[in-house]
């Protein structure tokens, strides 16, 4: 294992095995893409041969992102040996002095429903006397196209949304009762592909450069009113808050593992030969207190399936696309990803140690959301792949709510 000059602590998400990209502001006002090691910042063009700074020169990943895999792993290779060349030694800038910004431009967004659990969670919450999941479930990926526009960083605030609320035979237009979280994994696109070719599960690693934490922030009322028959709408596309960092898929190899047996095996262009699971611990924590932990692992259709559908019609992808996995929950209690879950839609409210409860997020609430792959407790000498955190605070709807 090679022993970098920059001062990472013992225990920390963020060894030279991760080196996850952001895009920072530092005290001269000026964005840079940058890699995370330690509790520090390094600026990747500090750091690489003239030939790939092109690459890194503007506050985005986009350029680099469409730059394909093998100059990702060149740029990863170059960053590793300056981390570990002694004649670069030289502080660092910490993380305390940059503020981080949304670090790729996204383009589409997309946003899937592939946790078995919460998909038979919600089935029996709106379906009590019918089957929990749909004919459809079993047989594809389920996802709806979201709101790239509000895809925001880590830190924003989360202003609640209103819009036409029913409540019995009366409709108006109100501030949301019942806003929501939900725990989620985004998956970011580097090249695209070509109108009417598909993307292929087993080529998902020339196609996905990174993975970012997703807060898919829901508006459950707004959408109960709109969401029959053509889906998520404005419940939704108020706001999609992500990390800051970029965890490349080059961190992640080791954490691939097998995905839970499908049954019934899924249609030939859904098919995949290698193991495209991610062994990824998550957690919610509601202002402090964790109400959430469950692992990504056990989510029935992969990243690299969900790429294969979205594409399978001959749709494009193209640099900074985004697509989520939907809500990760577990089978236990103590895995739920959402509100609506843990509350079962309000009717069951969780008290909090200040003795206070909640069945939806109130104003001045902050929700955290934690990731991270490999053991914590064991520390049996293989690094940590952090995430860092994305969290929001909700802030009151603005007081004119009518046009």
């Amino acid at each position: 294992m090679s022993v970098t000059w920059a001062p990472v602590p013992e225990v920390s998400d963020f060894p030279l095995e991760n080196l996850p990209y952001g895009v920072a502001v530092g005290s001269d006002s000026r964005p840079r893409v940058v890699v995370r090691i330690g509790d520090a910042v390094l600026p990747v063009a500090d750091a690489v041969s003239e030939t790939l700074r092109p690459l890194v020169h503007l506050p985005s990943l986009n350029p680099l992102l469409g730059a394909g895999p093998a100059i990702w792993r060149a740029i990863r290779e170059e960053l590793v040996t300056h981390l570990t060349d002694r004649t670069q030694e030289r502080p660092l800038t910490p993380l305390t002095d940059v503020r981080l910004l949304l670090p790729f431009e996204v383009g589409d967004y997309v946003d899937f429903y592939s946790s078995i659990h919460h998909a038979t969670n919600l089935g029996r919450i709106f379906r009590p006397d019918g089957e929990p999941l749909l004919a459809n479930w079993r047989r594809l990926p389920v996802g709806y196209h979201g709101r790239a526009g509000t895809v925001a960083v880590s830190g924003t605030p989360v202003t609640r949304p209103a819009g036409l609320v029913a409540d019995h035979d009366a409709v108006s237009r109100r501030p949301s009762a019942a806003l929501d979280f939900e725990l989620e994994v985004g998956f970011v696109v580097g090249p695209g592909n070509r109108p009417g070719r598909p993307i292929s599960p087993d080529e998902a690693a020339d196609h996905v450069f990174g993975v970012v934490l997703v807060n898919d922030w829901s508006a459950r009322d707004l959408q109960a009113f709109e969401y029959q028959p053509l889906g998520p709408f404005l419940g939704k596309s108020f706001l999609t808050t992500v990390s800051p960092w970029v965890v490349p898929l080059d961190a992640l190899t080791g954490h691939l593992v097998d995905p839970p047996v499908q049954d019934p095996v899924p249609d030939p262009f859904l098919r995949a030969e290698q193991p495209w699971g991610l062994d990824l611990e998550l957690a919610v924590a509601l202002n402090g207190t964790t109400i959430t932990r469950t692992n990504f692992a056990d989510l029935y259709w992969t990243f690299a399936q969900q790429l294969a559908h979205l594409t399978s019609n001959g749709a494009t992808t193209r640099p900074g696309d985004l697509f989520a996995s939907g809500t990760v929950s577990g089978p236990t209690e103590g895995e739920l990803g959402s509100l609506i879950e843990a509350t079962w839609r309000g009717s069951k409210p969780i008290r909090l140690p200040d003795g206070s409860e909640r069945s939806w997020l109130l104003d001045g609430d902050t929700v955290t959301m934690t990731g991270w792959s490999g053991s914590r407790d064991s520390r049996d000498g293989a690094p940590v792949i952090g995430f860092g955190e994305v969290t929001g605070r909700v802030h009151s709807c603005p007081t004119e709510v009518t046009p």
